[in-house]
């Protein structure tokens, strides 16, 4: 049991750390939509679609995934690469010229968590 809860403890570390990493993107990418669209908070990037998804998840709470024995942490793996592709996505609307250095940050969070949760196996 003691084996579980390490665990469970280092799934919501890598939870965490993926959460961090994307709300660094979105906040990066909310005051660059603030700024071109002169709405504080706007969520002008967002696909209108992917915001009710969100904001429907977010509702739910923490997802059972979250929770389950994963030995091969297959679950972090994923929800790394899908915090990747969400900052990727958000570079993408960026101007050109600053859009190199922000896909480079994407790809340098997206390796750093990677080696923390190789690590913490």
């Amino acid at each position: 049991m003691k084996h579980s809860i390490g665990y469970a403890t280092r799934c919501m570390r890598g939870a965490r750390l993926v959460a961090l990493s994307a709300l660094a993107a979105s906040i990066s990418v909310t005051s660059m939509a603030s700024a071109q669209t002169g709405q504080p908070g706007s969520d002008a990037v967002v696909n209108p679609v992917a915001a009710r998804q969100q904001a429907q998840e977010i509702a739910k709470g923490d997802p059972p995934r979250w929770y389950r024995n994963d030995s091969e942490q297959q679950t972090g793996r994923k929800e790394m690469g899908a915090a990747l592709q969400e900052a990727q996505n958000a570079c993408r609307q960026q101007p050109s010229a600053e859009r190199k250095a922000c896909m480079q940050q994407a790809r340098a969070n997206w390796q750093r968590d990677t080696a923390q949760l190789r690590s913490s196996q």
